[in-house]
Parts: C-alpha cells; sequence; structure tokens
C-alpha cells in the first residue's frame, strides 16, 4: 500500500509538471530547424510568394481617393452612347449581384436551347439582361448564350448585345466565383459576318466576394467595384458611388507563371498539349483553375499574368462560344497587352469571322510568351 501511495504522489507531481509546462510561454514559441551549413537551393518562386512559394498574393496599395465610373467614362470613352450602354451594363451586373446574394440555386424545370437543365439564378441573371436591353436608350438587338437567337428590340438604336448571363452555373452550387460575359457590336456591323475585333466594347463581371467588373475602353482596360466604401471617397450628399474605379489601364506581363488547363481530357489525343501541361509541372507553374472560365481568364487583370488553354480534339471538342465567351474576353486581353489563339491556325481568335450565333471555337488566351508556346506545341505552327 505504501508503494501504491508512493507511485501515486510520483505520477501526480509529473502530471503538474506536465500541465505547468504545456502553459509556459515556450510551449507556444514557433518550431526552429537546425541551420545549416551548406548553401541554400532554391527555383525562382520558393520563398517568394508566400507559404505556399507558388502564391501570388495581391500588391495593390490602397488609394487615399478612387475616381468614380463617370468620371472615368468621361475621360476615357470619347463615345457618348457607348458610355450611356456601359452605365445600362454595370446597372444590369449590380442588379445580377443582389439577385446572386438572395436567390438559392435550384434547377428551374426548364431548359435552355442546347437541352441543358436552367438553374433559378440562370433564369434571374438572364432576365436582368433582357430587361436591361428592352429598357436601353442605345441597344439595338440583343442575344443571349441561354437562347442564341438575335432579337431586335429598338431598330432605330446603335449597338447590338450578346451575353452570357451567368458563366459558370455548373460550379455556382459550390458557391464558387461565377460572372456575366458581355459583347457590344455597332449596327454598321452587327456581329453575324463580323469579328470579335468589330466589336465596339466588350465588359466581364466577376461575382465572388466583391462584384469587379473589367471594361475596355479607349486606352485600355479599367477595373470597377460594386458598392465599395472606402475611405476619403464619400460624395458630398453622404452616399457612395456605386462604382468606383479599382484598377486603371491594367496589363498582362508577356511571360507568367500561372496556368489554367481547360479540357485536359484532350491531352489523351494531342500530344502536343500533353507536352505543354508536362512543361507547366516540371517547371513549377502554378494551378489556378476552377472550371468557371470568368474566374479562370479574369485572374489575369488582377495578377497581371496567366494562361488560360482550351484546345479541340476528336472525342473532346471546343465548347467555347466565340461571340459570347471567346471574342469578348479575347478584346479585354489583348487590349490589355496579352494575346490570343483560335487554337487551330494559331491566329488571333478576334480575326475569326462569326458566322452562327452559336459558334463554337478552342481558346489560348494570356500573356503573349504562353500563347506562343501553345501555338507551337499544340497548333504546330512553327
Amino acid at each position: 500500500k505504501k508503494i501504491n501511495n508512493a507511485a501515486m504522489k510520483f505520477l501526480l507531481l509529473l502530471s503538474l509538471f506536465a500541465a505547468s509546462s504545456a502553459f509556459s510561454p515556450t510551449a507556444f514559441a514557433p518550431r526552429t530547424k537546425a541551420v545549416s551549413s551548406s548553401p541554400k537551393t532554391s527555383t525562382a518562386l520558393k520563398g517568394e510568394y508566400g507559404a505556399s512559394s507558388t502564391s501570388f498574393y495581391t500588391t495593390t496599395e490602397k488609394q487615399d481617393s478612387y475616381d468614380d465610373l463617370d468620371s472615368i467614362l468621361e475621360g476615357h470613352c470619347a463615345d457618348k452612347q457607348l458610355q450611356t450602354l456601359i452605365r445600362e451594363m454595370l446597372d444590369a451586373c449590380a442588379d445580377i449581384t443582389e439577385a446572386l446574394r438572395t436567390a438559392l440555386v435550384t434547377v428551374e424545370g426548364s431548359s435552355n436551347t442546347f437541352g441543358d437543365a436552367q438553374l433559378s439564378v440562370d433564369v434571374i441573371a438572364d432576365n436582368i439582361m433582357w430587361d436591361a436591353c428592352k429598357n436601353s436608350k442605345v441597344i439595338k438587338d440583343g442575344a443571349s448564350e441561354e437562347d442564341p437567337i438575335v432579337r431586335t428590340l429598338h431598330p432605330d438604336n446603335e449597338y447590338t448585345v450578346c451575353w452570357d448571363p451567368l458563366d459558370g452555373s455548373s460550379i455556382v452550387d459550390n458557391n464558387w466565383a461565377v460572372g456575366t460575359i458581355i459583347g457590344v457590336w455597332g449596327k454598321d456591323t452587327g456581329f453575324l459576318g463580323a469579328t470579335g475585333r468589330d466589336q465596339k466594347t466588350s465588359m466581364v463581371a466577376l461575382y465572388g466576394p466583391r462584384t469587379t467588373v473589367v471594361v475596355a475602353l479607349d486606352d485600355g482596360v479599367y477595373e470597377f467595384t460594386y458598392g465599395c466604401t472606402p475611405e476619403g471617397c464619400q460624395l458630398d450628399d453622404g452616399t457612395w458611388a456605386p462604382w468606383i474605379c479599382s484598377r486603371k489601364d491594367i496589363k498582362i506581363s508577356e511571360d507568367c507563371k500561372i496556368f489554367a488547363p481547360a479540357n485536359m481530357r484532350a491531352a489523351q489525343e494531342l500530344p502536343g498539349y500533353k507536352a505543354l501541361l508536362d512543361h507547366y509541372m516540371q517547371d513549377r507553374y502554378t494551378l489556378r483553375y476552377s472550371g468557371g472560365l470568368v474566374p479562370d481568364v479574369y485572374q489575369q487583370f488582377t495578377k497581371n499574368q496567366g494562361v488560360f488553354s482550351n484546345p479541340t480534339s476528336d472525342s473532346s471538342p471546343a465548347k467555347l462560344r466565340l461571340a459570347f465567351e471567346a471574342a469578348p474576353f479575347g478584346l479585354l486581353v489583348e487590349k490589355a497587352g496579352g494575346k490570343t489563339s483560335d487554337g487551330v491556325s494559331g491566329g488571333s481568335v478576334l480575326d475569326v469571322q462569326i458566322n452562327a450565333v452559336d459558334q463554337r471555337t478552342p481558346l489560348c488566351i494570356g500573356s503573349s510568351k504562353e500563347v506562343d508556346r501553345f501555338n507551337d506545341l499544340v497548333c504546330m505552327i512553327n
């Protein structure tokens, strides 16, 4: 019994010592590795971009004040009718933003022209876009990716507008970022028989934690953010401008280390695409791919670099729509200094003639040297 009592006292003292040690300041000190006398070896990215060594964090600094939408349009969009159209389309994007915050993602019970089940949010976004076009002061024709028929709304007006109301329907139920893509052609060309290069402007809205829209203006690409209230930007009457300019004259660098590879099944049939994917991995590129065209390409404007690739093969044909997706994004990326490829000839996707409303195309888009690499390996133009 005495031995048992002594043992119990010893165990009690040991547990008290362990408990006090656990709550001592040194218990929470970060662990350190032994310092090696050998020289450090690293890739160009290692330890340079954050915890994962391959992350790219923003370097954008807060400004004392921000220009609102009207002041930017006055200084960088000479055409008054185009200014009106841009305001109307951004108002529609604001309405879609508010709708997405309150709508549940459910099957609507209807399908689009292609037989795809429509979600509630698809229908809501499309209706908002149609209402904006019907009430427009400048839009002549409209066409939605949900029902690709050109409809004349105001015969005497100026612009034909094509849109994908909510790109990313397959990921919106995950609450991932989705977007609206808008291309604008003048009545001098319309868009059937025209090319993406004939667009008067294009814009892409990204609905994430914030709503941002990139717009092609006369002298470059500008980003506008919805509903922000940065310090120093309150209007004289105490309200806030609905849209502020968060980035000006955006540029996409010719080199990049971010890749977003779509249609990877095609690599089973395209040795060049497999070689391209191997290059990305062997050279430690950073994979940033969600399966949504809008976030996967939009990141090129925020990170100022990147490449998105979507080739075509016999069993995995191209699915991107030229007028509703590839051409609007192509105008923005090329205006920001990037490059595009039609995925076949290696030429710009903006030079492909639009001969059908629902015309499909492969696409590579982004930093110019990476698009050149795609052309070399996949299109084999050299």
